[in-house]
């Protein structure tokens, strides 16, 4: 899947922006993408401590563009639209100090069109990446929330989990555009989606909140999607086996064969990958966040530089 997203990207280069430049696992990755000819890396901070850590770390970044928002040409430009931006919310001077931190300018210098994407979150937290992209970026139309999904690889096996990372009990509304959103990040990656709305329960056969919840944004995602491939309430033995979906829901389009899982909260999805990578042998590769006007996407900051270097891959794919 790389190999082939690393290929694309050559053929139509993009720019990422990396939001902590000192960081080894981010400058590791940066050599390999600039030499390698896949994407421009623009690196955030100071240009001394950026040039040090990559020799300490024994990385050529020579292709790299460093720059520090202290002494950033354009400043006052960017000053100037995210004051405009954030209407009234964030005094001038407020801006400023925004500005200096990574997090915010990265994300600035996507708005301004100075780079295609973005990827942070190594010593970040995800609230920090998330929050300047809701702020600046915002999200699409149409959409009203940023949910995510991880793609779970297993030699060629791949498969979508969401929302593992954001929304911690999503409304119907919100698990439509979830479900929506993921399935169209899992065409990116190459999965024909078959949506799985999973519950302890399948097609009825238990009660409670969380059941019709999952039930009622089947069926609205049935309306507004009539194309996509869907159903629920499913238990996840009803989604995944045939011989148990036979007798659970036989006749569904879905079960026996789901690729693409919504959980009913984040509590359930965040457990489930993990299980799925640990105990499964699946690598999981994410979060990818999902309806923003731009890809903005997140680092686990417990990530290595070979992570670092395939949410790149994936970030940019996006854009």
């Amino acid at each position: 899947m790389f190999t082939k997203l690393a290929e694309q990207l050559k053929a139509n280069p993009r720019t990422i922006v990396f939001t902590e430049g000192t960081d080894a696992r981010i400058l590791n990755a940066a050599d390999k993408l600039t030499n390698e000819g896949i994407l421009g890396v623009i690196l955030i901070g100071e240009e001394a401590e950026v040039k040090k850590a990559a020799q300490e770390g024994g990385f050529h970044i020579d292709k790299c563009q460093i720059v520090n928002p202290a002494d950033y040409g354009e400043m006052e430009a960017m000053v100037e639209e995210m004051v405009r931006l954030r209407k009234g919310k964030m005094t001038e001077e407020q801006v400023r100090s925004a500005l200096a931190q990574g997090n915010y300018f990265g994300t600035m210098l996507v708005k301004m069109g100075k780079a295609d994407c973005l990827l942070g979150g190594a010593t970040y937290s995800t609230a920090d990446t998330v929050r300047p992209a809701l702020q600046l970026i915002k999200t699409k139309p149409g959409n009203k929330i940023v949910s995510s999904t991880f793609i779970m690889v297993k030699g060629d096996e791949k498969l979508a989990f969401a929302d593992c990372a954001i929304n911690i009990d999503p409304t119907e509304d919100d698990l439509v555009e979830i479900a929506i959103e993921s399935a169209k990040t899992a065409e990116v990656f190459g999965i024909d989606p078959k949506v799985a709305m999973l519950s302890y329960s399948t097609l009825g056969s238990g009660k409670g909140d969380s059941v019709t919840k999952m039930a009622n944004a089947t069926a609205k995602v049935k309306e507004l999607a009539p194309d996509l491939a869907i159903d629920g309430e499913l238990q996840f033995d009803a989604a995944v086996s045939p011989e148990v979906a036979k007798i659970k829901c036989q006749g569904s389009p879905v079960a026996g064969q789901a690729n693409t899982f919504i959980f009913p909260d984040i509590s359930a999805a965040n457990i489930g990958y993990k299980i799925a990578a640990r105990l499964g042998g699946y690598e999981a590769i994410g979060p990818v966040l999902q309806g923003l006007n731009a890809p903005i996407n997140d680092l686990s900051r417990g990530c290595n530089a070979d992570e670092v270097y395939k949410m790149a891959l994936v970030t940019a794919a996006l854009s």
